[in-house]
């Protein structure tokens, strides 16, 4: 039987996709999620989404599921064609608030899940923004009065109530060094999770062994830091994450095994060229009275998106800064081939990745047979040209630029703020690097694209969902729900599951005895 799980903040379910997708050689799950815990109503349709599919035997998806993602149906026909396992799937995934719904509830939910199981597996990431080094910097610290400080007692009330075997905790880097009222939070925290009696002894918990994932015997915090791009990931994410093992459980866990490094080209290169659009231009600012005094007001030009408007701006651009360059003494050579689609929802394609390329199984669904939330975001003309002469600039100097070097090359490409070439905003606007992982994909990708810019100076954009989704290492038929900006989200907020994966695999052989271990690799498809 597989080990049960329980997802608290469960996100868009990049851990539970991890562990899902841990196989047997009977081409059986290893771990089975029960129960995910998700606020965020788009999140929570994405989660159940995903659940309905797990309810079908292993690589047998319904056709139905790919005519949704070819848009021919809508999510409500997938559901009402299967009727009972869509059932299940709003039984697994649960729109429900920690902290706000009532605890009698929330463990009714579990035991019931649970049905007197004592291995399994609790996973989870507590809400980070108010650990995050950029939340912190931007409200000077953490406050008392933040409750998304003290959300991680909800995910302790959950270990102590209910006793895991094993526990996997996220967080953000931030953590090992934010501090509450002069006190280190991760000190409290890890001594909190080691003992959860001194915080709740109400349900006499029994006590818990705390590992690194990397590093085995943990000589100092940062040991607990996860280097997202030494496990296969196309992305610099590091993130702090905890392995707990009830004390009665007598097993030295192992450790990840580091993998070589995988480049962003090599994931998102092969996806189909597309160009961004085009809503507006920055016409002027004007200075108005208010009852405090005067600010200033930006007005703008509404435009019509096409192809011809935005071809015609990305060519006159383009002899600009080429131009830029000459003067200044470079001699930038550019071919320019411009795509003519901002993409769509569906796009029909061959294979969009190497299949020779270590995670091309990963990604792969052979079914698909296209690429899906593949779109562009409009962009403000001035951002256009900044996106050109940053994807240029990176091109040829292999490193992307400060705000110093925007006006060097044309005042401008300078944005129309007070603070654009303060420190705090010197890499506003950040290329990622063709042949190295990608930098952190983070929530805000959902507010602007200005720190994800394609390399590629032809589609002058910021990065897609999909383009985005494959850098956190999702499946390409994981379908994201809600809005672009609320997909964005989505997958900013998640753990990369292939990372989750690995280590599921590592919390499976805490759990089963080593002659009785057989788990294979991921095979072309998880469902």
């Amino acid at each position: 039987m597989p080990f049960p799980i329980i997802d608290l903040f469960a996100g868009p379910g990049g851990l539970a996709e991890g562990f899902s997708s841990l196989i047997g050689n009977d081409n059986e799950r290893v771990f089975k999620i029960e129960l995910s815990i998700e606020k965020d109503s788009h999140a929570h349709q994405t989660l159940t989404l995903r659940s309905f599919l797990r309810q079908f035997p292993f690589r047998e998806l319904p056709e139905e599921y790919y005519a949704f993602l070819r848009q021919e149906i809508t999510i409500e026909e997938l559901y009402n064609a299967w009727p009972e396992q869509h059932q299940e799937a709003l039984h697994e995934a649960w729109q429900a608030t920690l902290g706000e719904t009532p605890e009698a509830e929330i463990d009714n939910r579990i035991a019931e899940k649970l049905d007197g199981e004592t291995n399994w597996v609790l996973i989870g990431g507590p809400p980070c923004q108010a650990y995050s080094l950029v939340g912190r910097s931007r409200v000077g610290g953490i406050s008392e009065t933040d409750h998304r400080v003290h959300l991680y007692k909800e995910y302790l009330r959950i270990i102590a109530r209910h006793q895991p075997a094993v526990f996997v905790m996220e967080n953000v880097k931030g953590l090992l060094s934010a501090e509450l009222n002069g006190e280190k939070i991760f000190g409290k925290i890890m001594a909190d999770l080691t003992t959860p009696a001194t915080v709740f002894p109400e349900f006499a918990p029994p006590a818990y062994r705390i590992y690194s994932l990397v590093k085995g015997d943990v000589r100092a915090d940062t040991d607990y830091l996860i280097k997202a791009e030494n496990y296969g990931a196309p992305q610099r994410r590091h993130r702090v994450i905890l392995l707990g093992i009830r004390e009665d459980i007598d097993v030295q866990p192992g450790t990840l095994e580091p993998s070589r490094r995988i480049d962003l080209r090599s994931v998102i290169g092969a996806l189909p060229s597309v160009r961004s659009g085009i809503y507006r231009e920055f016409t002027r600012t004007e200075v108005v009275s208010t009852e405090t005094g005067t600010k200033k007001v930006r007005k703008y030009l509404n435009l019509e998106d096409s192809f011809l408007n935005w071809s015609k701006r990305v060519k006159a651009y383009t002899v600009e800064l080429l131009n830029s360059f000459s003067e200044l003494g470079y001699d930038v050579k550019f071919e320019q081939t411009l795509p003519e689609t901002t993409g769509s929802d569906f796009r029909r394609t061959p294979c969009t990745i190497a299949a020779t390329h270590p995670l091309s199984r990963w990604y792969s669904d052979e079914k698909l047979q296209g690429v899906i939330q593949h779109q562009s975001r409009g962009h403000l003309t001035q951002d256009l040209k900044r996106y050109l002469f940053a994807s240029l600039y990176t091109r040829e100097f292999k490193k992307f630029p400060r705000m110093e070097d925007y006006r060097k090359f044309g005042t401008d490409l300078i944005p129309d703020h007070e603070n654009a070439e303060s420190g705090k905003f010197n890499d506003r606007f950040r290329v990622q690097l063709p042949d190295e992982p990608a930098t952190t994909v983070t929530s805000h990708i959902s507010k602007d694209g200005h720190y994800f810019i394609h390399y590629d100076p032809s589609q002058c954009r910021s990065l897609t969902v999909r383009e985005a989704a494959r850098i956190q290492t999702f499946p390409d038929n994981y379908w994201f729900c809600g809005s672009r900006t609320q997909q964005f989200h989505q997958v900013g907020n998640a753990v990369p599951p292939y990372l989750a994966w690995q280590i599921a695999a590592v919390v499976h052989e805490i759990l089963v005895p080593a002659n009785a271990r057989e788990v294979r690799e991921p095979l072309l498809f998880r469902y």
